[in-house]
């Protein structure tokens, strides 16, 4: 399967809010988003702004602790997770498949530690921390949805 990649640059938090805004509306049920990058460059406020736009109305905080957490947005649920504690094979009993192939949209925090149990079809965010204000934000769609995704904003922007 053909990757897509595109390199973002966020100026401020509302650039990469906009980012996760526009992302959000173009998913569907099953999609899973698989966050990587520095310690506190901007996955949970990512995954806050996520959440946000899927019309989630509760505070969205990082589940470090309790690994996975559920939230009723307005057309789907939004599943949020933290496998940074997790080695693979606990993860690999959590039944994970029930979340990324269930009835919401999944952001996997740290999924660099879970790639091999992935669906084969993802978008993929690395957040580089570039100074106060500034990420790079390299992503890479693996199918659909995503790639066309990632190709309107190449050519339209966001």
């Amino acid at each position: 399967m053909q990757s897509v990649d595109m390199t973002y640059i966020s100026n401020s938090e509302a650039d990469t809010v906009k980012l996760a805004e526009h992302l959000a509306k173009g998913c569907r049920p099953g999609a899973v988003i698989a966050l990587d990058g520095d310690l506190g460059a901007g996955k949970t406020r990512f995954s806050q702004a996520f959440a946000k736009a899927l019309g989630v109305t509760e505070v969205v905080n990082s589940p470090t602790f309790t690994i996975i957490k559920e939230y009723e947005g307005s057309e789907m649920p939004f599943y949020h997770m933290d496998v940074y504690r997790v080695g693979m094979a606990e993860a690999d009993e959590l039944g994970l498949d029930e979340y990324f192939y269930g009835d919401g949209v999944t952001i996997v925090e740290w999924s660099s530690i879970i790639t091999p149990l992935l669906p084969p079809l993802y978008l993929h965010l690395f957040i580089q921390y570039e100074g106060e204000q500034s990420r790079t934000i390299r992503l890479t769609a693996y199918g659909e949805p995503f790639a066309t995704q990632l190709n309107e904003i190449k050519w339209r922007g966001i």
